[in-house]
């Protein structure tokens, strides 16, 4: 039997895609699940022939350049890749793959959980009770936004979009989107397309984030942005965190200008702006949209796939570069 290739896998993952990873390749584990630093990756990528990394993982340019000629594939266990210097990875003639298809649902179902939490002041109930402060019912406590009805503005109707969309029509909601480019009728399911991001923003009861971080869709929630929502819209994020420019939400969800916010991604996590945790209208979740057991072995298998693939001298299964 030929000797197994050697894969570093830089972060722990699911018990079913190290068995597989294991069965198939020789594996250098992270035991402990920290964050290794730049020289501890080069140490460990020394003699291997692949990378499955996260996000947590910074690929610069200065890291890509140094990484050995053995190592043919930098397969990312997400959808994302700005944590990826992805023109430096092309020079150094490194393939990089991503698992797109394996998160769709998981975080679709998260961002209808920060819909609804922001929508019915969920964020407020929980202290409330946590507090043991709840005095009981009364006809006027917490009331909230009803979806039925609402229009609903998605900036990105991809595929995590599209899965959006479908889940919001089982609460009536009214589907308004932009994206680069408008979808076939048939992708669109009834969704209605606006051709510039503002004329999205001023239909948008609630606005659902789905774009990549890009220039163009950095810090595109700023205040000029919001001044176009309806008074009291709602803004949802689960993809990247710096398309939101912090202390401008911050500050329109003091004033109202912003009726609440449901937040899954943040820059510079985990450190986020301070300012977010005194907000009541804040509905917080620790980036956790593809926390199943389902979407992680999924983005496993995927990541394992397109190292397969590259070993094997073909394609990424989910090509980036």
């Amino acid at each position: 039997m030929p000797d197994k290739k050697r894969i570093l896998m830089t972060r722990r993952l699911p018990p079913d895609v190290l068995a597989r990873a294991e069965r198939d390749y020789e594996v250098v584990q992270n035991a402990d699940d920290h964050i290794m630093d730049r020289e501890e990756i080069l140490e460990k990528a020394a003699r291997a022939d692949a990378i499955l990394c996260c996000l947590s993982e910074k690929f610069s340019a200065d890291l890509i350049s140094r990484l050995p000629g053995c190592v043919k594939v930098l397969a990312t266990f997400s959808v994302g890749t700005d944590h990826i210097d992805l023109d430096a990875a092309r020079k150094h003639g490194l393939r990089v793959g991503n698992t797109p298809d394996a998160v769709t649902i998981s975080t679709a179902e998260i961002a209808m959980l920060l819909i609804l939490g922001a929508a019915r002041r969920a964020n407020e109930g929980q202290k409330l009770l946590h507090s043991r402060s709840w005095p009981g019912w009364e006809a006027m406590q917490l009331l909230g936004m009803r979806l039925s009805g609402k229009r609903l503005g998605i900036l990105g109707l991809g595929q995590i979009g599209r899965a959006v969309a479908k889940r919001a029509q089982a609460f009536d909601m009214e589907i308004h989107y932009h994206s680069r480019n408008r979808l076939a009728e048939a992708q669109e399911k009834g969704a209605r397309y606006h051709g510039t991001f503002d004329g999205l923003l001023g239909v948008s009861d609630v606005l659902s984030l789905h774009a990549p971080s890009t220039p163009q869709t950095k810090n595109c929630i700023d205040a000029s942005a919001i001044e176009k929502l309806p008074q009291g819209a709602i803004l949802v994020n689960t993809a990247r965190g710096d398309l939101v420019a912090d202390d401008d939400v911050i500050a329109a969800l003091k004033s109202g200008r912003l009726g609440a916010a449901g937040l899954d991604v943040y820059q510079g996590e985990p450190n986020i702006n301070e300012g977010y945790y005194a907000l009541e209208n804040a509905f917080l979740l620790p980036h956790m949209g593809t926390s199943t057991v389902e979407a992680r072995n999924e983005m496993g298998f995927a990541a394992l796939d397109n190292i397969d693939a590259v070993l094997a001298g073909r394609e990424p299964v989910y090509p980036v570069v």
